[in-house]
């Protein structure tokens, strides 16, 4: 399996662990100084995990629905892709498509994601 492959892999079960809304394999997925950055700033980690075990965010969804692109150097792999999403926030459901950008590096062995940007 190439690099490339392997990132995809991983970026689609970090998906459907994110969908599965549990907070402790979420954040297997994420190195600790991950951080989301969007229109309204950066989250880091933290959040994120303390919002999904308190059911304050849940996702339903996560699929990719185009233009995905790969960039490699080294041991650094940046996955883009449009992304279609739904899920709750404080009880609300919400539905979005973005753009999404995230950075993954290998740690022991495995692929983690660094970074998470959406647009």
């Amino acid at each position: 399996m190439t690099v490339e492959e392997e990132v995809r892999a991983e970026a689609a079960a970090s998906d459907a662990v994110l969908v599965g809304n549990d907070a402790e394999l979420i954040a297997n997925c994420w190195t600790d100084d991950w951080v989301a950055v969007d229109a309204t700033g950066i989250t880091p980690k933290a959040d994120i995990i303390g919002w999904i075990a308190s059911r304050r965010l849940q996702h339903n969804s996560m699929t990719t629905v185009g233009g995905e692109r790969i960039a490699r150097v080294g041991d650094t792999v940046v996955l883009t892709a449009r992304k279609a999403s739904s899920g709750s926030w404080d009880g609300a459901s919400y539905a979005t498509e973005e753009w999404i950008s995230q950075v993954y590096v290998r740690v022991h062995g495995r692929w983690l994601q660094a970074f998470c940007h959406k647009a």
